[in-house]
């Protein structure tokens, strides 16, 4: 008899694909574009890109932006800054050097623009250009296709979940327990994107929930403009190596003394380890007010699970939807 051992990083790889999809290849660059003015992208590819670098695209049907990054279009989404570095081969590690674009990593990291990269973001646009430029004369105007293209970014990605398996099981747990907060809030959400849901409660108040990092989850309530009351920290710890809990434990520990002094009203610390022994964390991570774990909220049905549906309904202050 021949045993595999289960392929879960192709299952983790799964979830953080799909995020990734999301937020960094053409399905994300695509939602950007129809959201902007396509007159305002024509004018600044124009101006940006050499005329017989966007001719070779037009004659198989391709729009400029598929292969050159521009000012608009990183303003709408900073989180396309990811896109574009993929596309031309570039690693995050190699990307966001002090050397290269390291004051941009905040854009991919958190879909953030300050106004300091603001400043610089049409700097950024012409070296990412004229890198396109290079790669689609190297490419060849005959073999150039917006599959090719789509395969190019995610050979860029293959190594990059693999060298960071560990980082990208964490991201597919987020995403679990993103998804399970999702279907609890759906029925009262106005915005739903891949990393942000906005959801109006019963005072008429926004309450945004966010996929972030330190902690992983945010979920925070706006008094008033700019004036936010933050709820709920959550740090996600997906690995399912027991002898490496005391670690995790820890980290989230870190996380929430942070959380704690940001004046969350909870902080809660999920878990892929099903035989955690609950006392012990609690002793580890003081700073953790709530325990949960993967496999129960990931399921719908448990009293773990109804905790979890409970406690989010009444912090966040919505009408329950079910």
């Amino acid at each position: 008899m021949i045993t595999l051992a289960p392929p879960q990083l192709q299952i983790d790889f799964a979830f953080a694909l799909e995020q990734i999809r999301k937020t960094y290849l053409q399905e994300a660059l695509s939602e950007a574009v129809n959201k902007l003015d396509v007159m305002v992208i024509d004018r600044e590819l124009a101006r940006f890109v050499p005329k017989d670098s966007l001719r070779k695209l037009a004659s198989h049907g391709l729009r400029g932006e598929l292969m050159f990054a521009v000012p608009a279009i990183l303003r709408a989404s900073p989180w396309l800054v990811g896109y574009y570095h993929l596309l031309l081969g570039y690693s995050q590690k190699a990307f966001y050097t002090a050397q290269a674009a390291g004051k941009f990593r905040s854009m991919e990291g958190a879909g953030v623009l300050t106004s300091a990269q603001e400043s610089l973001l049409q700097p950024l646009c012409h070296s990412l250009i004229g890198a396109a430029v290079i790669m689609l004369d190297g490419i060849g105007t005959k073999r150039i296709s917006r599959e090719l293209l789509d395969d190019l970014s995610l050979l860029t990605v293959g190594p990059q979940l693999r060298g960071g398996s560990n980082v990208k099981a964490g991201t597919a747990g987020i995403v679990k327990v993103f998804d399970a907060i999702s279907a609890i809030v759906t029925h009262s959400a106005t915005k739903i994107e891949p990393r942000l849901i906005e959801i109006r409660n019963a005072a008429g108040r926004r309450v945004t929930i966010q996929f972030a990092s330190d902690p992983d989850i945010r979920i925070r309530e706006e008094m008033a403009p700019a004036d936010y009351r933050n709820i709920i920290a959550i740090e996600v710890k997906a690995g399912i190596d027991f002898s490496n809990i005391h670690n995790r434990i820890g980290e989230a520990e870190k996380s929430h003394q942070k959380a704690k002094a940001d004046g969350y009203v909870e902080r809660w610390t999920v878990v892929n380890i099903d035989r955690i022994d609950m006392a012990m964390a609690r002793r580890e991570s003081p700073s953790t007010d709530r325990f949960y774990r993967m496999s129960q909220i990931d399921g719908g049905h448990s009293p773990e699970y109804q905790d979890f549906y409970n406690r989010v309904v009444s912090l966040t202050g919505i009408v329950p939807g079910r």
